[in-house]
């Protein structure tokens, strides 16, 4: 891909990558491990996992868009802090706050390798943690 190690990171939460299976390909190494702890409980995931998800929230979302807070790097680490924004099928004019993430990822090879993500739901919150 040619790109930075933030870069990478960044552009795969701004992707489109649950409607598109080549995004995941084009980001995601073959042998990717994602360790989400979220308001469900711990899932760790694979390659094939995290397609999965992509499947579900294609499914039913119409929109998925990452506001970016910050993104942090050294070499080939990143941490990232984000929340992403929904559009339901149902409801394709409101969008609304889906969850708040942080992520830690290590790269190789120029893609993802190995994450740890935490997650909760989202809820509208009036300025960002870092101003």
């Amino acid at each position: 891909m040619g790109l930075k190690t933030k870069e990478v990171v960044e552009q795969f939460y701004q992707s489109n990558f649950f409607n598109n299976e080549k995004v995941v390909d084009d980001f995601l190494h073959p042998d990717v491990e994602l360790s989400w702890y979220g308001t469900t409980g711990f899932r760790k995931l694979d390659k094939q996992g995290i397609a999965e998800i992509s499947h579900q929230l294609a499914s039913s979302f119409e929109s998925l868009r990452a506001e970016i807070e910050k993104v942090f790097s050294k070499k080939d680490e990143v941490a990232i802090n984000f929340t992403y924004h929904v559009r339901t099928i149902e409801n394709p004019d409101e969008e609304m706050p889906l969850g708040h993430f942080i992520a830690i990822w290590e790269l190789k090879d120029g893609k993802l390798f190995k994450g740890v993500q935490i997650s909760q739901l989202g809820e509208e919150i009036d300025e960002s943690p870092w101003s």
